[in-house]
């Protein structure tokens, strides 16, 4: 049974993926695009074997940069939900700041930031990886520290138990589904960090800056093959968040039916 699941599990997002190519190398084919308006997969393989060692290279750029930057946004995040958890008055103080800071597109705070540290670029890739992504994991640590039932802190604190106590036996795991449900989410802002910031930046490295450099000169083959690069790197990464998932909050996972 196990290995059955392990197969579908598997199987079935293979499948979908060769669909999804089949389909869109059909849309290709059908409305007749030529490579300079609209690359179809049968395109890709061949960008890759020409470009094959910038791929390598930009690739593990914006790898590390993205990993970094998401890091650093757990860390912060997780501070600050529990400052917001823990605390009604900073939780009052604090949601209407980040609510508005999330509301503004980082597509207009990447030039700001540019401009504020030129020609630092590494710093400056990770600096908005971070602020892409810390948000949905602030919120959802917040909300789960501050939703723990209150019976259970009554319970604790007759037995003697200390505040840390009650957080790493009682609010720390229960607040662990939410932490890496919106760990998911961030994994995917935080690219979406790292590549408006290669792509704009004029000393931009990784994947953004070949993706801009396919646009610069019209190779549509290129273009889509970073995108495809920059998916695979996404799915690669949510992946390891869903294997830590299991690890460490696999006890609320539900099967369906």
């Amino acid at each position: 049974m196990t290995a059955w699941k392990t197969l579908r599990g598997i199987a079935v997002p293979l499948i979908a993926v060769v669909i999804f190519l089949a389909f869109w190398e059909w849309l290709v084919w059908v409305n007749g695009w030529p490579k300079f308006k609209m690359a179809a997969p049968s395109d890709l393989p061949p960008a890759y074997e020409r470009h094959w060692n910038l791929f390598l290279t930009m690739g593990w750029q914006t790898l590390w940069r993205t990993v970094l930057g998401l890091l650093l946004a757990v860390l912060f995040g997780t501070l600050l939900g529990m400052i917001m958890g823990f605390s009604r008055l900073m939780r009052d103080a604090l949601y209407p700041l980040l609510v508005g800071f999330n509301a503004i597109p980082k597509a207009t705070v990447v030039p700001i930031v540019a401009l504020m540290f030129v020609g630092q670029h590494d710093f400056n890739t990770v600096l908005l990886a971070f602020m892409i992504s810390f948000f949905p994991i602030a919120v959802s640590v917040s909300i789960g520290l501050s939703t723990l039932e209150p019976e259970y802190r009554d319970i604790l604190r007759s037995l003697g138990a200390s505040q840390a106590t009650i957080f790493w036996k009682i609010a720390l795991p229960k607040t662990l589904p939410e932490f890496f449900g919106a760990l998911k989410v961030a994994v995917t802002l935080a690219f979406i960090g790292t590549n408006l910031m290669e792509i704009v930046s004029p000393h931009g490295r990784g994947l953004g800056a070949l993706f801009d450099s396919g646009r610069t000169n019209s190779d549509f083959p290129l273009m889509f093959a970073v995108l495809i690069a920059l998916a695979f790197l996404g799915i690669v990464l949510y992946y390891i968040v869903v294997a830590l998932e299991k690890i460490f909050a696999g006890w609320a996972e539900r099967t369906p039916g």
